[in-house]
């Protein structure tokens, strides 16, 4: 029942994080659109008397929308006082995303966030240097926005200092754990930025509009260069939210440095729709993102396992023996392994016609990426990893 339990908590935090990021997402890249397409307002009274600083028309679902930017409030009139606030998008997603974490991470540590081949440490230490991490990244984060006043040379540093994250998560952590801790440094900062300046900027400017003083435009700027990194974690964070799907990067013995490749190849990507909003299509930017994601594919194909010409079948009672042993305790029609009522993703390894037709699944989950057992938690060894590949590479016989 605690599986079964667990398994709702996962589908409802889960569906909630989707639907609450994609409205954070969406509003955070339409006011980045926004933002780029604004020109000067064609009535010269707007600027000289309202304090217009641009205006765009749109249309859009049948209507013709037009708005105006005032940059530090509107002058000689009352601020509105139907002002909407866009802040809960962001909190939501990081509450449900931490629930996430809770549930599947901290709740599933011995399965999902240890790994004793890593590092062999307790449940309340992982879980502690788990949340911890979380916490200290953002003071290192906020210091170096402080610090740095250089744009270019702050987001070098913080590419390196997000590189140097992702290596030392997979020091501590399993392969897809650290992928996942190195998205929720990323969205903590997202959301933190939202709560302890934009906001708060926001609120300070809207306080002195209504009080009649000129209001101080510095928190303004602030909000706007933390909300312009944002747009620029966004593609990362997105790719981490799906990597655990896809083994064949967080599992490779350099997964750290896929991560890096990938992030970067995003942040291009971005770079390039945001320059787009102002009229530049700069196309070597997302060509260089694609030569970079082609050559990690390249980089990550999987290699046959060597087998002599004429080698003899490997018989299907070694492979038996090992997939009991690994695998069946969870792939099964009736899982014995703690936590699993069903087995993972329905693929079955319990009867000889069942893990022929998987051989493929096989061969690339426990061979190629080594991704399974996850966490290698019943100890596969390489010997026996080295037998399956030569059980499939000599006809993956179950005779």
């Amino acid at each position: 029942m605690e599986s079964y339990i667990a398994d709702w908590l996962n589908l409802l935090m889960r569906w909630l994080h989707m639907i609450v990021g994609i409205a954070w997402i969406g509003a955070s890249f339409y006011f980045v659109w926004l933002d780029n397409h604004l020109l000067p307002p064609r009535n010269k009274d707007d600027a000289a008397r309202r304090g217009v600083a641009g205006e765009v028309w749109a249309v859009h679902g049948g209507g013709f929308y037009h708005a105006q930017k005032f940059l530090v409030g509107p002058k000689g009139e009352p601020l509105s006082d139907h002002l909407h606030w866009f802040k809960w998008e962001a909190y939501a997603t990081w509450f449900s995303g931490m629930g996430m974490l809770a549930i599947v991470y901290w709740w599933g540590a011995h399965a999902y966030l240890i790994d004793k081949s890593v590092l062999d440490i307790s449940v309340p230490t992982a879980i502690a240097i788990s949340f911890f991490s979380l916490v200290t990244s953002w003071f290192i984060y906020d210091a170096l926005c402080k610090l740095i006043k250089s744009e270019l040379a702050l987001g070098i540093v913080l590419f390196i200092f997000i590189v140097a994250a992702t290596w030392g998560y997979s020091q501590v952590f399993g392969a897809r754990a650290a992928y996942i801790h190195v998205g929720s440094m990323i969205g903590t900062w997202m959301v933190w930025n939202v709560f302890f300046h934009v906001i708060p900027g926001q609120e300070k400017m809207v306080t002195a509009i209504r009080a009649g003083r000129d209001p101080d435009p510095l928190p303004g700027l602030i909000g706007k260069q933390r909300s312009v990194q944002n747009t620029y974690f966004t593609l990362p964070v997105l790719f981490v939210m799906i990597s655990s799907h896809y083994p064949m990067t967080y599992a490779h013995q350099y997964g750290w440095v896929v991560l890096a490749v990938i992030m970067l190849a995003g942040a291009l990507i971005r770079q390039y729709f945001v320059l787009r909003h102002f009229g530049r299509n700069v196309v070597s930017l997302p060509l260089i993102a694609i030569v970079l994601l082609a050559g990690l594919a390249v980089w990550l194909a999987p290699r046959s396992t060597p087998v002599a010409p004429g080698a003899a079948a490997v018989p299907y009672a070694q492979i038996e023996l090992i997939l009991a042993q690994r695998c069946v305790a969870c792939h099964a029609e009736q899982p014995t392994f703690p936590g699993f009522q069903q087995a993972p993703n329905g693929l079955k390894l319990d009867t000889p016609e069942l893990v022929k037709a998987a051989a493929p699944r096989i061969a690339q989950q426990t061979i190629a990426t080594k991704a399974m057992p996850i966490g290698n938690i019943t100890k596969m060894t390489d010997d026996e990893r080295s037998l399956l590949g030569k059980w499939l590479a000599t006809g993956a016989s179950i005779k």
